[in-house]
């Protein structure tokens, strides 16, 4: 398995909450597990990637956020769901951080761990910097869901969105991502010799 799709947590995978801390606020977006069903058995790994600014602000610690995707990991099992890494970015905006998004570094170090080759791999997120965390990273697209904030994402960057794919939600994310996976392998193919 040497590809991925790298997910954004608030407004992608789940309802956007304001500093989400709690596990019973989780509500997993309609068509998400089923969705990350089908990407998982087409053979991609499934890696949440998320900025946690509340952390680094005061308002609740790692060990919350830790059980928000303990709670997470849950409800998605029961749907037959994955996650094969969760990394998050604790800190403030105004903090250093190694990994807070648009920083790629996450993205590195899962293509070390996991063998990815990252222009094989998509990142889908509601906000610029997931996009440009994934350009960033030399992903093969970066998609834009228009759940949590991702329709005002496409108002207020359109101009910044020429190579981005926006689509409607994370079901819509994996229909692009599979075609185009399809479609990669049938150029490949075709691109062979005949045996």
């Amino acid at each position: 398995m040497d590809r991925a799709v790298f997910l954004d947590r608030d407004g992608t995978l789940i309802e956007e909450r304001h500093y989400l801390h709690r596990p019973e606020d989780v509500v997993v977006l309609p068509g998400a597990p089923a969705a990350l069903r089908r990407l998982g058995a087409a053979g991609f790994r499934i890696i949440l990637v998320t900025n946690q600014s509340g952390v680094g602000r005061g308002y609740f610690t790692l060990a919350e956020v830790e059980a928000v995707h303990a709670h997470l990991a849950g409800l998605l099992a029961a749907h037959g769901v994955r996650l094969d890494k969760t990394y998050v970015a604790p800190e403030a905006p105004e903090q250093p951080s190694r990994g807070r998004k648009p920083s790629p570094q996450f993205l590195f170090d899962a293509r070390d761990e996991f063998g990815l080759d990252l222009g094989d791999c998509y990142m889908v997120g509601d906000k610029l910097a997931d996009l440009q965390c994934g350009w960033n990273a030399g992903v093969r697209a970066a998609i834009l869901v228009r759940t949590g904030y991702g329709a005002e994402t496409e108002r207020r960057h359109a101009a910044e969105l020429g190579r981005a794919v926006v689509v409607d939600d994370l079901a819509a994310a994996a229909d692009w991502i599979l075609g185009s996976a399809g479609r990669d392998l049938a150029a490949r193919q075709a691109a062979s010799p005949a045996a």
